[in-house]
């Protein structure tokens, strides 16, 4: 069973605007709901391949209903914990004269000790059948990036592999229970070692360095460039599939799902981001984060590759 552990869910509110101007009204031309939320995403994106998940998490509130309601329609399966105040609705801005992304996200969800009790001892059980957890995203009022250490730990414990993503703090935190796989994108990995990477020498060198150090694996997408996989017997450059983009949102947690397939049904990890390449391909051709066609993705399957790298 893959589990996905999310402890900040998340709606999205995409708002397409003409121009993004300030001090003044603006008009939207369209606006998606979608799923937010690393692990979520993957969980969503998972289920509408047609494979099943256990997501657990904390959520609270109408927005937090909401949360529950889309994944389960796609076969999700839901156990989140009930917490104070309200799931958080990220409001995503789309520029459509410059194709530029603003994100506003709001802390509206409060964490209790009951409510990481209640999490722990659900997580706990459901590792007794995981065959991979996905963790990480934000984390909301109440909690610490510690969390991240407990929960891939519990996980290594049973020996269920563990996908981990987040930005600093949780990642430096997170990464020292030394996780089977991190996947940051290019700006992540660059505030987690302190300099800017933008070259892909410069991200492979970090990314061996992380798997010397730690023992964790590094697939590090890249946004218009790709992404980069630097794996225990070997690294690989991944070209982008040229498309043209409606929304790149949700698509580095479309690897996510790609990874945690893979492992899942006991297949080399190759084949894991074959299928995260296409899936996040598919998902920019949608506007909402996350959303994709499933024939979208079989399309995209056959074009993607796996450049031995270096």
């Amino acid at each position: 069973m893959i589990v996905s552990l999310t402890p900040n869910t998340t709606i999205d509110l995409t708002v397409f605007v003409p121009e993004l101007i300030t001090d003044t009204t603006l008009r939207a031309s369209r606006t998606v709901y979608s799923l937010g939320g690393k692990p979520t995403d993957a969980s969503w994106i998972l289920g509408r391949m047609g494979v099943g998940s256990l997501a657990l998490g904390l959520a609270a509130g109408s927005v937090g209903d909401k949360v529950r309601d889309m994944l389960e329609a796609d076969g999700v399966t839901t156990d989140f914990v009930n917490a104070e105040g309200e799931t958080r609705i990220n409001t995503v801005i789309i520029d459509e004269t410059t194709g530029e992304h603003t994100t506003i996200t709001s802390a509206s969800m409060f964490v209790e000790p009951r409510h990481l009790d209640a999490l722990r001892e659900r997580y706990e059980a459901a590792l007794k059948s995981a065959s991979v957890v996905i963790t990480g995203g934000s984390l909301p009022p109440g909690m610490e990036p510690e969390f991240y250490v407990e929960a891939i730990n519990m996980a290594r414990e049973q020996g269920v592999p563990v996908i981990f993503d987040a930005s600093q703090p949780n990642l430096g935190v997170g990464l020292e229970a030394k996780p089977t796989f991190i996947k940051p994108n290019h700006h992540e990995l660059s505030a987690l070692v302190g300099q800017d990477l933008k070259s892909a020498e410069a991200l492979y060198a970090a990314g061996s360095d992380i798997m010397a150090r730690y023992g964790s694996q590094v697939v590090i997408s890249r946004g218009k460039k790709g992404a980069l996989a630097v794996l225990r017997e070997g690294g690989y450059r991944i070209p982008p599939i040229p498309v043209d983009v409606s929304s790149p949102a949700g698509a580095g947690d479309a690897l996510l799902a790609g990874l945690a397939h893979a492992i899942h049904h006991g297949r080399p990890i190759e084949d894991g981001l074959r299928l995260g390449v296409a899936a996040a391909t598919a998902v920019c051709l949608q506007p909402g984060t996350a959303a994709y066609e499933v024939a979208d993705m079989r399309r995209f399957l056959p074009q993607v590759e796996l450049i031995p790298y270096p």
